[in-house]
């Protein structure tokens, strides 16, 4: 009787997998074996895995990962071409810049936890907007942008242009107009790499921003006539559709050469994950393929009534992914994951 040959044991294999790559990679592998730990390495393996069969990745990026320098290891990722399209809120889109040339402004507050709500006045006082432990300066940050891209604004409201809020920073970035105020080395800013790139950038909501808000303001003084001058929402949707049809292309089993890692919850995932299903059902184009992989980061409770906290599999019911399709979740800080998962990808 043939002895029945023994299987490789997990920790065996990505031993070996990392043994190509460099010391981080080595560390997630020899330490990174069970529950959240092993949900991120088999997300990073996945991630790898539908790249090398010839795939492209959509990342969407919710909360204050701008504010949290995600850009240090993002702009990497974009660089080396493990991204190649971006979906996220207007706050990520324009904090990347704020940090860019107004980052020795920044001021960190480790105690935030046990801030009164007059110390929280005195912050406001001074103009530092706090988003959790850290402080945007306004008039540094904020307010020297206001000024750059309101010069954009009023540039192609009187030419009869219209632009995408990511193709106005684009514009902002290209014109040089910045570059004696970085205070960031500008390989961390992961806008430069997407702008030098000219990646795809979506930003759904962007309304909901602080250059939103700037935007109303310059419309209702007058200083922009045209209110469309800034294209936004419904033109976003169908800008990503046309994208996505001609990107992407069947790998099997219904699966598409796409793949969606998302970060965080809220409009930036809800949004373009919801362009497979309106191909399918709204255009009646069938032949779309499903997403080919699913990872999401996220520290929302697992819940079948909360978006972000619903398993991926809900996702089969909503014509999003296929029974097949790779999915992960790994419930942690992104700010702690996210980067973790990128060094993989990159082999560092």
């Amino acid at each position: 009787m043939k002895a029945k040959k023994s299987r490789a044991k997990p920790e065996v294999l990505n031993a070996a997998l990392a043994a190509k790559k460099g010391p981080v990679s080595q560390f997630i592998a020899r330490n990174y074996r069970h529950f959240n730990a092993a949900a991120l390495l088999d997300a990073a393996k996945g991630y790898e895995a539908h790249l090398t069969a010839g795939g492209k990745m959509l990342m969407t990026v919710a909360g204050a990962m701008s504010t949290a320098e995600l850009g240090i290891s993002l702009a990497e990722m974009i660089r080396r071409d493990k991204v190649h399209a971006i979906v996220c809120t207007g706050a990520n889109l324009e904090e990347d810049i704020f940090n860019l040339v107004a980052h020795d402004y920044y001021e960190r507050v480790p105690h935030y936890r046990q801030l009164t709500p007059k110390e929280e006045a005195a912050l406001l006082n001074r103009h530092m907007n706090r988003v959790t432990d850290t402080c945007i300066p306004e008039m540094e940050a904020m307010r020297r942008i206001e000024a750059a891209v309101l010069e954009e604004w009023m540039r192609a409201d009187e030419a009869g242009e219209r632009y995408f809020p990511h193709e106005f920073m684009y514009l902002l970035l290209r014109s040089g107009k910045l570059k004696k105020s970085y205070q960031i080395p500008p390989e961390n800013s992961w806008m430069l790499a997407a702008c030098e790139k000219n990646l795809p950038i979506i930003v759904p909501g962007w309304e909901d921003s602080t250059l939103g808000n700037m935007y109303a303001a310059a419309v209702i003084r007058g200083d922009v006539k045209n209110v469309h001058t800034v294209r936004t929402g419904i033109e976003y949707m169908t800008t990503l559709a046309d994208w996505y049809t001609k990107t992407a292309k069947p790998l099997r089993n219904g699966e598409g050469s796409i793949g969606f890692f998302q970060i965080g919850g809220g409009i930036a995932g809800d949004f373009p994950i919801c362009v497979v299903p309106m191909l399918h059902q709204d255009l009646r184009r069938r032949g779309s393929p499903l997403w080919g992989y699913f990872c999401q980061i996220s520290d929302s409770t697992t819940s079948y009534g909360s978006y972000s906290g619903a398993v991926p599999n809900e996702k089969i019911t909503w014509g999003k992914l296929a029974p097949s399709t790779p999915k992960f979740i790994i419930e942690s800080d992104a700010t702690i994951v996210a980067p973790l998962v990128f060094s993989w990808v990159l082999g560092a």
